[in-house]
This record gives C-alpha cells, structure tokens and sequence, in this order.
C-alpha cells in the first residue's frame, strides 16, 4: 500500500500556548486536523468558562482564514474551581472537558491539584453531567522515580478514584506505560487513553544516549523500549479506547536549550507522516484511519469529519524544517530519528 485516504483526524491533546507562539504554530496543525481539545495550561490557566471564551476568541482570531478548525476548550481543574461554572460552560457547548494537573507536574501546572478530596464535588458533579475529565496521570511525590510516576500514579490516586465515582468519564492523557496500556485495555467503561506520536517513536536513549537530546525531552518523559512497544500495540490495534492526542508541546529554543529546559516536543508539523511510518512498520495501516479519525469522536460523543486526508508514499524522505520561526523566537520541529517517507498530499 502506498496510499491511504482517511477521515480528517482530530488531535485530542494539544498546546497551543498563546499570543505570538500561538499566531506561529496554530497554522500546522489546522492544516491537517479538523478539531482538537486544547490544553488549558497558560499563564494565568484557563480555569472559568470566561477564560475559556475568551482564550477560544483569540485562537479564532490568530486562525489564517483559509483554514477551517474548531477548538475544543478545557478548562483547568483547581482546588477553588466552581462546580456551576464548569457544568453552564459544558450544557452551553464552550467546554468540552476538564483537566486535572497534579500540581507540579509538567509545564504550568503549579495552580493544580494537591488534594483530590477538595476537587470531589467538581468531579461528582461532572460525573452527574457526563463531561469528561482529562488527566495528566503521574504522581509528583519527590521519592517516586520520574520513570515510575505513571505506575505509581494509576495504582494510587487514579484507580481509588475509578472506584470511588465510576461513572465518571477519564481520558488518561498521554499514556506512555505497559501499566497504562494495561490498564486501560481491562477497563470495562469510562477509560479512554490518549497517545503521541512521539512516545511511539522514541524511547528514553533519544534523551540520554551519547549525550543529553533537550529537544527529546518531554512529561510524561520517553519510558525504556518495551514501553514503546506496548504503546504501537495499542495504537495499531483497532480498540476504541485507544487515540490520538499528539500533545505537540511548542517551546522556543533558548527555553529547551538550558540548564534547566523545558518539557515539550513540537510535532503538529510532521505527525501524520510519523504515524503513517509507525502504522506501516507495525503492518497496520488498516487500522489508522480508527487511532487518527474514529475512536476520539466516538470517545467524545462528536461525528467524524467529512473532509478526508491523503497520505501517499514517496521514493525519497520527506523533510521538514529542522525549526520554525514565531513571534517569540524559533520552536526545533520534531526529528524522528528515521527516514520517513509518507507525505500528506
């Protein structure tokens, strides 16, 4: 096969960040996807329906006018969030979901959550109303290891809190573990996981080996390669628990370039030729256009787009720009680290 034609995809998990940086890097990934839940980790977070509307205008208005894409809003769980907000901004169509930071966590999560007991009654309430929540699923406690953060996490905090509200809808975000897979695949409802495409490219030696990579470097960070594996397993495997949320995480360079540099990788240029490349690999690309098209919609309860896209197989690697250039300064585009030879046509 050296052509596929799916549904236009959506990204459920996405950085935009703001002002310049979302004027430079929206363009990328409104070209290849119809829809994508937005990541509401700024500074100050996006944490009442007002922030949300007012964050969603201005995304709107940095979008170059040929391009047609719709933000999907979040709104940031904070141990103050008001449970009426959150459930007028879900009956009203502004927010889609809502997502929980354990506080510490990753980029600006520092306003998000030390005790899940003081967020219970959003929760409850979210759970009454059907609305999702998105979690970024590791523990922060400093005697953790980083590489046992989602393990830890799942066992401790997010599997009391399935059995404590069941009905609640999770979507446990960027999962990069066997233990996620694991779980997930036994849940018998109301789990979902999202994966990136880097997190089935990559494994931790990209970050370490011969020297430190920062432009690798991401949270949840790359586990060892048998976690990768599982992630492809899942990914190609057809089960609607499973799609794709690239969590393309913009930084300009001198903030990756550092002593101590930011998490993040920048994909929404290259992400639909990687899983091309990944879904080939794996002789699954039959089930691509189900990881890209179908099993977030069905997730969210939205239709699949009507628009398609076209990825075709060129004799030479495509190549990208080693970086792009925005208002606030140059963002490294993602190297998969392999020739790559699927174009979006």
């Amino acid at each position: 096969m050296d052509e596929i034609t799916i549904p236009k995809p959506d990204d459920w998990h996405l950085h935009l960040r703001d002002g310049a940086m979302l004027e430079g890097v929206l363009p990328f990934t409104a070209r290849h996807f119809a829809r994508a839940i937005i990541m509401p980790n700024l500074v100050p977070p996006v944490v009442t329906a007002a922030d949300a509307r007012a964050y969603r205008d201005r995304i709107m208005a940095a979008l170059p006018a040929e391009l047609d894409f719709t933000p999907l809003m979040t709104l940031y769980l904070t141990e103050t969030t008001d449970r009426a907000d959150v459930a007028a901004a879900h009956a009203s169509g502004l927010a889609t979901a809502v997502k929980l930071y354990p506080a510490g966590a990753t980029t600006n999560s520092h306003s998000g959550v030390r005790d899940l007991g003081k967020v219970m009654p959003v929760l409850e309430k979210m759970a009454e109303i059907g609305m999702p929540l998105c979690i970024h699923g590791e523990v922060t406690d400093a005697e953790v290891d980083i590489f046992d953060r989602e393990a830890v996490f799942i066992e401790t905090v997010l599997d009391p809190l399935r059995r404590r509200l069941p009905e609640l809808r999770i979507t446990l975000e960027h999962v990069t573990t066997s233990d996620g897979v694991n779980y997930v695949g036994a849940a018998e409802a109301n789990l979902a996981a999202t994966i990136t495409t880097h997190h089935l490219m990559i494994n931790r030696n990209a970050i370490l080996a011969g020297g430190i990579k920062p432009h690798y470097y991401c949270l949840p960070v790359a586990k060892r390669e048998t976690h990768r594996l599982a992630l492809r397993r899942a990914a190609t495997s057809g089960d609607p628990r499973f799609f794709l949320g690239t969590d393309s995480a913009p930084h300009v360079d001198p903030l990756k370039e550092c002593a101590c540099g930011c998490a993040g990788i920048f994909t929404a240029i290259n992400t639909l030729s990687c899983l091309a490349h990944v879904f080939e690999e794996e002789a699954a690309l039959g089930t691509l256009e189900a990881f890209a098209s179908r099993n977030g919609p069905g997730w969210y309860g939205l239709p699949v787009n009507n628009e398609t896209v076209t990825l075709r197989k060129r004799p030479s690697a495509v190549e990208w720009p080693d970086r792009i250039e925005t208002g606030d300064g140059p963002v490294t585009v993602f190297d998969p680290m392999t020739p790559v030879h699927w174009e979006v046509a």
